[in-house]
């Protein structure tokens, strides 16, 4: 069983910046494909971020793309999404995730996730 604890939301202005992490608990870590998903006021989940277990495949929403990046480090357990350029449409929960295989953007985006976190709100102020 993988326990996710996420932290590092908070209230930024426009243009401003904010580091995600992740911390997990159990085995086996860096076994695991991870991610960040997040969800605004009245949407739908969405894909934000996904890194392979070694760190060498990352995969991104193209919302996001060119303003965040996702690393992890296995030795401490641990997923990071830094987030640039912040906008207010950036305003949601975001959540991490874990699941054992990597896959093409698409099934990452469709297909389920094992574990979980419970979220952490980020607000971005115009």
């Amino acid at each position: 069983q993988v326990q996710l604890v996420e932290s590092g939301g908070g209230l930024v202005q426009a243009g401003g910046s904010l580091r995600l992490s992740c911390a997990a608990s159990g085995p086996n870590f860096s076994v695991f494909a991870m991610g960040w998903f997040r969800q605004g006021p009245g949407k739908e989940r969405e894909f934000v971020a996904a890194i392979s277990w070694s760190g060498g495949s990352t995969a991104y929403a193209d919302s996001v793309k060119g303003r965040f990046t996702i690393s992890r480090e296995n030795a401490k357990n641990t997923v990071y999404l830094q987030m640039n350029s912040l906008k207010p449409e950036d305003t949601a929960v975001y959540s991490c995730a874990a699941r054992i295989t990597w896959d093409t953007i698409v099934k990452l985006t469709t297909s389920p996730w094992t574990y979980w976190g419970q979220g952490t709100q980020v607000t971005v102020s115009s």
